[in-house]
This record gives C-alpha cells, sequence and structure tokens, in this order.
C-alpha cells in the first residue's frame, strides 16, 4: 500500500534502521547544517540516513532531511521496490500517469492563516551553508503553477529565500517549466499564481525534481509512481489543486516585473552562488497541519540529497529516451556520477558496429533539454558504470584521446555552472542571460578495435580458488561486482585477443 503521508513514510524508514532521531537541542542556523553535512560527507552511500531534528531552539517543529536522497536505497523506500527496480518504476510511471483525486479537503487545511497573520519566520527555516550562504532557505519545495493557455499545472523545485514574513525570493530561470509559465503571466502583465507545497510523500518530491517533459503534470507521474492518485484540495487564493496531505502549503504569487537580491547560497556544483537577482514570491496564505514536520532537502557539495534525488529521476528518464524512445540497440545501463549530480553521465552499453559508441554519446549529450549533461562517458558492457575504478580503468586504456574525444562547443549548459559564471567587479554573477551556453565533453572509451585479452587468469580458475578460499586461511572476501563482470565477458578461453564486434 502507498505511504498515507510523510508521517507514515518516516515510520517506515525509522523500522529500515534508515532514519535517526537528534534529540538534543540544535540550532537552526549554523548546527542542523553542520551536523547533515557530516552525515554525507563522513559515510558511504550504503549507510547513510535520513535525520529527524526533534528540538529545534526556538521552535515547536521538527526538522526532517534526507527523507528521499540519503541514499540510492533510501530512494528506493520512497518507492517502494528495490535499488535495481528504480529505472523500471520511473519508465512504467512516465508511460502511465495517474490522474490527481480531488478531495474536499485534508490534513493540510487543519490551520489557516491569511494575510496579515502569514509568517514564515514561524517555520524552522534552516542555514544550510552556515557562515556562507545569505540567509534561511527553504529547499524541499514543491512548487505548483499553471500555464494559463493550456490550464495543465506543472510542479517544479526551486529554491527560496526567506526574505521576511509573507515573502521570499524564488529562483527561477527561463528555460525551466516554471520559466515558461511565467513567461505568459508576464505577457499579459499579470502576477503568476503559485502554491509551494512542504512535506509531501516521497513520490511528489521525486516528481518535482525530474526532467518530466512540458505539458505533463508532475502530480499524475507521482500518482503512477506510487500505484495510487495523489489526493488534491483546491487551494484557499486560486484555483491551483495541491496535495491534501502534504504538510505546509504556501500560498501567493510570483511578480511579473519584480526582483531581489538572492543569495550567496551553496550549490550542489560544489560552490557558493553569488548574489544575484531573483524572483519575488510573496505570500498571500499559509495552511498547515496542526503538528507538521518541516521538510528540507540537503543540497550544496555533493554527496547531497539534492544530487541523489537528481540522478535517479533523470537516470531512469535518460534510459527511458535512448533504449525505449529511440530504440538504440546495445544500452544497457546509464548512471550520473554521485559527484557530479547530473553533470557527467556513463552509459554502459554493447557497441554493435563501428561508430555506434560515437553515435550514443552524441546524442545523449543533447537529451533532457540539451542543458545536462556536461559530459559523457560510454564504455563496454564489461564495466561497472558505479565503480569509479572500473570507469577510471576503461577511460584510461580504451581512449586515444586523439581519436576518441570530442569537445562540443556553444551549447546551452548546466545553469549552475560555475565555469560559466561570469563575476562581476563587485564579486556578483551576472544575469542568467550572459552565461546560459558553455562547451560538452564526449569521450569514447569502448573498445573500438581488437585488443588483447584482459590480464586475469580464466573465469573457471578464479572462481574454483573462490570456492576454495576457507582452505586457505585467510579472512573472507567479498568479490567486487567490477571483477566479477570482467570475469563473465571475458572467460578467457578465446585466446589471447579480443574483437570487440564478435565477443
Amino acid at each position: 500500500m502507498p505511504y498515507e503521508d510523510l508521517q507514515e513514510y518516516i515510520k517506515e524508514l525509522e523500522a529500515r534502521g534508515k532514519l535517526r532521531r537528534v534529540s538534543k537541542p540544535v540550532d537552526k542556523d549554523w548546527e542542523i547544517g553542520c551536523i547533515s553535512r557530516w552525515v554525507y560527507q563522513s559515510l558511504p552511500d550504503s549507510e547513510r540516513y535520513a535525520l529527524l531534528y526533534e528540538n529545534v531552539i526556538g521552535h515547536d517543529t521538527p526538522v526532517a532531511v534526507g527523507l528521499v536522497g540519503a541514499s540510492r536505497e533510501v530512494y528506493a523506500i520512497g518507492l517502494q521496490c528495490a535499488p535495481e527496480q528504480i529505472f523500471e518504476r520511473w519508465i512504467h510511471a512516465l508511460a502511465h500517469p495517474v490522474p490527481v483525486k480531488p478531495v474536499q479537503t485534508g490534513p493540510v487545511k487543519e490551520v489557516i492563516a491569511h494575510g496579515t497573520d502569514v509568517d514564515l519566520l514561524k517555520i524552522p527555516t534552516c542555514i544550510w551553508t552556515p557562515g556562507k550562504d545569505g540567509g534561511a532557505y527553504l529547499t524541499a519545495n514543491c512548487v505548483i503553477t499553471k500555464d494559463p493557455e493550456t490550464g495543465i499545472q506543472n510542479m517544479g523545485n526551486y529554491r527560496m529565500q526567506l526574505k521576511g514574513k509573507d515573502m521570499t525570493a524564488m529562483q527561477v530561470f527561463p528555460n525551466q517549466h516554471v520559466g515558461l509559465h511565467l513567461q505568459k503571466w508576464q505577457a499579459r502583465k499579470q502576477n503568476m499564481p503559485v502554491c509551494v507545497c512542504i512535506g509531501v510523500d516521497p513520490t511528489v518530491s521525486m516528481s518535482a525534481v525530474a526532467k518530466v517533459p512540458y505539458g505533463v503534470d508532475e502530480l499524475t507521474i507521482s500518482g503512477a509512481l506510487r500505484g495510487a492518485p495523489i489526493e488534491v484540495v483546491k487551494a484557499e487564493t486560486c484555483d491551483l489543486l495541491v496535495p491534501a496531505r502534504a504538510q505546509y502549503i504556501l500560498e501567493g504569487e510570483i511578480a511579473y516585473d519584480e526582483e531581489i537580491d538572492e543569495g550567496p547560497f551553496g550549490e550542489y556544483a560544489g560552490y557558493m552562488g553569488l548574489p544575484t537577482p531573483k524572483k519575488i514570491f510573496r505570500v498571500k496564505c499559509v495552511t498547515r497541519r496542526r503538528q507538521p514536520i518541516y521538510q528540507a532537502y540537503i543540497s550544496q557539495i555533493a554527496p547531497s540529497e539534492s544530487c541523489t534525488i537528481q540522478q535517479e529521476a533523470i537516470g531512469a528518464m535518460m534510459y527511458k529516451h535512448l533504449a525505449l524512445d529511440l530504440k538504440i540497440p546495445g544500452i544497457k545501463d546509464v548512471y550520473f556520477t554521485e559527484a557530479s549530480a547530473k553533470a557527467w553521465l556513463i552509459i554502459q552499453m554493447k557497441p554493435l558496429y563501428p561508430g555506434h559508441s560515437k553515435k550514443v554519446m552524441v546524442i545523449a549529450s543533447n537529451l533532457l533539454d540539451a542543458n545536462c549533461p556536461k559530459m559523457v562517458t560510454v564504455v563496454d558492457d564489461d564495466i561497472d558504470i558505479r565503480d569509479p575504478w572500473a570507469v577510471e580503468w576503461a577511460t584510461t586504456f580504451r581512449v586515444d584521446p586523439a581519436y576518441d574525444v570530442q569537445i562540443v562547443q556553444d551549447t546551452e549548459t548546466i545553469i549552475l555552472d560555475p565555469t560559466t559564471m561570469d563575476i562581476s567587479g563587485e564579486g556578483r554573477a551576472r544575469h542568467l542571460r550572459e552565461r546560459v551556453t558553455g562547451s560538452k565533453l564526449l569521450i569514447d572509451a569502448t573498445l573500438k578495435k581488437t585488443y588483447p585479452d584482459i590480464s586475469l587468469p580464466t573465469r573457471d580458475l578464479m572462481m574454483k580458488a573462490l570456492e576454495n578460499w576457507r582452505e586457505t586461511g585467510l579472512p573472507p572476501i567479498t568479490p567486487q561486482k567490477r571483477t566479477l563482470l570482467l570475469l563473465e565477458k571475458h572467460p578467457g578461453n578465446q585466446g589471447l585477443y579480443w574483437d570487440p564486434f564478435k565477443g
């Protein structure tokens, strides 16, 4: 059965040993950001967990972080599947959206504040890069807007810097779906109605950060991911439909003709984003539960929750585009590396003819709105793409830089990439329009000609030694997946060479 709400999901994470409670008093302006960061910087993916801060100084509301993207395993728990089934669940959901289910009311309407009663300062909004950020930021924001021409809602994740009791700055870029909506409202010289949902079903968070095609309501994808419709209620101040079981809904408008300085903010690319003008979001109404849980994402330098959430969703979409939509043969798996968030894509494939791998990397570099990935590496199906050692080995000894590396210039790029940032003399980043292009690096690390066989003993002998391991008296070992994959693809009895197109 799908999770009823965030509270039920938290119970499941805790039962699985994937959530830890912090009961000591903590300061939201520095302590939560630093403790959370140490979890990510100290533990490998397999050991990371979500955090629930139960005693936030000056607030009665607990703060939860890492609920969706603490690790790949946590992400899979949110989908109620095994990690290796994540892509399958996403591909099915994209093909079979589930319409939302309107209801009269829901828990998120238990407390309603209008007008002068709105006070965003009561929410325990944290500073995520203490000592460097320009202020407190709301980060786990599922922002809902509507196309004024089609009436179709869009939901995305856009950070917001707290600017007062009823106002935030919101990061809205013109090439994002929310930006496309805003342009239509600006053409009418009207403010754009906006609802920000915080503390939602994990599938809602997942859909909000995914690159779902324009014109598709992300809430219908959330319903497909969870296997049941998302219950929605009408907002108090506009005609937008919002998740009925959220913890908070912030209702308001984005001004069509105003901006305010925002930043600095620690970006997922691992560097500080400098102050720039951003859109103004004025809040007219806040609805919430009586005892809400405030959810936030840990972003900043990888590894981070925002990186994991992005990687899994866009990885699934990249695989779908290549293998299912374009029906390119030989595609086995794709992976956006942990350190790069969505900048470096590794593709595992079985090249079937000369030039096959080069074609794949060129196509992949221009999918997903063309702004990511920034780098593409294609490897053979004997390489474990989630093992940095295996990818490094293939890139080193299957690449001739003069022939196997391409640089594509003047392309749309990742917006927050500091390599394209133009810093003014006042220590500010210039406006987005002046830094939207960059370049891409494409590396073909597949075997493209006859190669000597790999320098491992034959598979039969290696596995026989493993079976007899206990007789050696040595401590037990766990074979690396990369080694098992090499032995499977290169069993060793075919001779002293390897023809990549014959196997």
